[in-house]
């Protein structure tokens, strides 16, 4: 593929030598979910799956960008000096905001390049295709300008680039997966102090299954606002109640049973009980993982989605479908909504024998009950973005 997309470079932008080329995964969350913003731990993994660059430093000031996944929109063009957000400059935003990001922090950026790119991520499935683009360009840039710059900072500033030029208050869970990544290696991280661990996964003959529901989410902001809110105001109850804590992440389960009293609201304690369970249950994942027990793995995987259906209400027709039926397969070793949820994936483990099975019973049901069709993406765990020594200029 990296020689057809050189073609396709010098097609666009000329023959040039000097033609670089790297690579940034998507991400998908094993277990953990909704609690980063309630002080817990979150588990992702990179994907084998991701974005490609092709890249050519020029002499001047100029970036020419082009997108085989946009190719409607032609190459887009900007100037080092002009690095505004503008609504008609579209997914090149993204690149634009992690230049500016940098600049802003004293790294020199001296002139522009010329760049072809193209994902094999799915867009708007929740895989984090815009955190794997950013990344990438974070990488581009270190390699291209001889940054001293490490792996961490660039995430960091990966995110700071979607919060305040994007305007998307996303966590760091994305950019983190897709920079730190480790091939057969999940991350054990804490989105608050940036603590992490990497805990092997071992898929002895399985595989990741991700299932998109191409369900569009329209109200996924919103209520993921009411969810943080509700759990903002069960911490403040207990707060009140002499139980001194700032997020629901810092209660064990057996504390959490001994102040729960104090949440007088019904809808409150059952998202303050996902909060704490799940993250009770991602730290048991890690146990398991490294006991090599994939089977109790995939148990606390139904565990969380039950969780996330019951107390946190965050799944619906679509999601819960899926996971149903995925249940029901041979081979399933278990099933959950990842993400925001109201829609996007679910993330299975799957017995390689019984993938095609998997695939079409799954996708058949689904389409019976919801009357849409499932996207099914066959992944396995990857390493992090970097530049890939390549030969063929």
């Amino acid at each position: 593929m990296l020689k057809d997309l050189i073609l396709e470079f010098k097609k666009k932008f000329g023959e040039f030598e000097d033609i670089g080329t790297y690579f940034s995964p998507g991400r998908v969350n094993l277990i953990g979910e909704h609690t980063d913003y309630n002080g817990g731990f979150v588990f992702p993994c990179a994907l084998d799956f991701g974005t490609y660059a092709v890249v050519r430093k020029r002499e001047d000031k100029i970036f020419r960008m082009y997108s085989k996944n946009f190719e409607n929109l032609g190459i887009i063009e900007f100037s080092l000096n002009d690095l505004v957000y503008k609504k008609e400059d579209n997914w090149a935003n993204y690149p634009k905001g992690v230049i500016k990001t940098f600049l802003d922090h004293n790294l020199a950026i001296k002139t522009g390049f010329d760049v072809l790119f193209f994902g094999n991520i799915p867009n708007g499935a929740g895989l984090s295709s815009s955190a794997s683009i950013e990344v990438l360009v974070a990488v581009i840039l270190k390699s291209l300008f001889d940054l001293d710059i490490d792996m961490v900072e660039m995430v960091k500033y990966c995110q700071l680039a979607e919060n305040k030029f994007i305007g998307v208050n996303s966590g760091i869970m994305d950019q983190f997966a897709v920079g730190m990544g480790k091939k057969d290696r999940a991350i054990l991280l804490d989105c608050n102090s940036l603590n992490y661990e990497y805990v092997p996964v071992v898929l002895n003959n399985m595989s990741i299954v991700i299932a998109n529901t191409n369900k569009k989410r329209g109200l996924a902001d919103s209520k993921y606002n009411e969810r943080r809110a509700s759990c903002e105001a069960a911490v403040e109850e207990l707060n009140k109640n002499g139980v001194k804590i700032k997020y629901l992440g810092e209660l064990t389960v057996e504390e959490f049973g001994k102040v729960k009293h104090f949440i007088k609201d019904e809808e409150q304690l059952k998202r303050a009980r996902h909060a704490v369970r799940e993250n009770e249950r991602t730290k048991e994942a890690v146990s398991v993982l490294k006991a090599g027990n994939i089977e109790k793995f995939g148990k606390l995987m139904n565990e969380s989605h039950i969780s996330l259906r019951d107390d946190y209400e965050v799944t619906g027709i679509e999601l819960d479908s899926l996971v149903e039926a995925a249940w029901d397969e041979e081979g399933t070793i278990g099933s959950r909504m990842t993400g925001a949820g109201f829609g996007g994936c679910t993330v299975s483990i799957v017995k390689n024998e019984n993938i095609e099975s998997f695939i079409k019973n799954v996708g058949e049901k689904y389409k019976v009950k919801t009357g849409l069709s499932a996207s099914f993406y066959v992944a396995n765990i990857g390493n992090g973005a970097k530049e890939l020594k390549s030969d063929i200029n």
